[in-house]
């Protein structure tokens, strides 16, 4: 019952997270507090959302992400609406992928 109702919640805070990234990219509107929301629903689906089997491809897709964002940022930088969007995007993903790397290091320690 636990593992469900967490992965209820981490599959919705997923959902929620993209849809509000996307929305405030659109808008141009990521403030502080906004940035904070973003971050703390990032640290959610870290938590909650990612399994153990889903840990590698979540810390590949989430390192591409990070890493093509960080490299294409003058490209990025020329459509700013989507520079926008992939910055608001980047706030969810940079703690979710650290969370989910972190678990995962604990995970091998203990085997």
């Amino acid at each position: 019952m636990v593992k469900s109702r967490n992965n209820f919640l981490g599959s919705w805070a997923f959902l929620v997270g993209v849809v509000l990234a996307v929305v405030l990219g659109v808008l141009g509107t990521i403030s502080g507090t906004w940035t904070i929301v973003l971050v703390v629903i990032g640290l959610l689906v870290g938590l909650l959302n990612v399994t153990q089997k889903e840990t590698m491809p979540f810390l590949m897709s989430g390192t591409v992400l990070i890493i093509a964002s960080a490299l294409g940022g003058s490209v990025l930088s020329d459509v700013q609406l989507l520079a926008d969007v992939v910055n608001a995007l980047l706030i969810i993903f940079v703690p979710a992928t650290v969370v989910v790397a972190i678990k995962n290091v604990f995970n091998l320690a203990k085997s």
